[in-house]
């Protein structure tokens, strides 16, 4: 074998070795590559108490309750199932009843989802295209097409 057919081996050999190490990360991260869970994620695929997640949908109406120390409570829902969250903290200002919301947190032992982040929606015509797909799913989805973003 000659100088320049040994390097292209090694070079082949190195890609080889990168692509399958790529493909095993990938392969054992396929369940986390998500921007979030839904309600009905959560109760289906029953996620243990203490994993931590995202979990995105809309802000139940007549669901928040203000307390004291800035703890937040409110339920989150993709109009099939509800998942009630627990926060401390200030929300952005655009946080209200009916209006879609990403919270980031885990599940605790009572069910409660206790967020440690709440991101609410950027303008008034922002869904998340997974949100806006479980409610068209359901066939409660009230928005145009053009109106969600990706």
């Amino acid at each position: 074998m000659t100088r320049k057919q040994r390097r292209l081996t090694l070079i082949g050999g190195a890609g080889v070795v990168l692509a399958a190490a790529a493909g095993l990360i990938l392969y054992a991260l396929s369940d986390q590559i998500v921007f979030f869970q839904t309600p009905t994620d959560v109760v289906t695929k029953q996620i243990a108490p203490g994993q931590r997640i995202r979990l995105g949908g809309l802000v139940e109406e007549g669901s928040v309750e203000r307390r004291a120390n800035a703890e937040v409570l409110f339920r989150v829902t993709d109009t099939s199932n509800t998942v009630q969250v627990a926060y401390t903290g200030i929300l952005p200002d655009l946080f209200r009843e009916g209006q879609g919301v990403v919270t980031e947190g885990v599940i605790g032992p009572d069910g409660v989802f206790k967020a440690d982040n709440v991101l609410a929606k950027h303008d008034e015509n922002y869904v998340p295209k997974e949100v806006a797909d479980a409610l068209k799913e359901q066939g409660v989805w009230k928005g145009d097409e053009d109106q969600q973003s990706n």
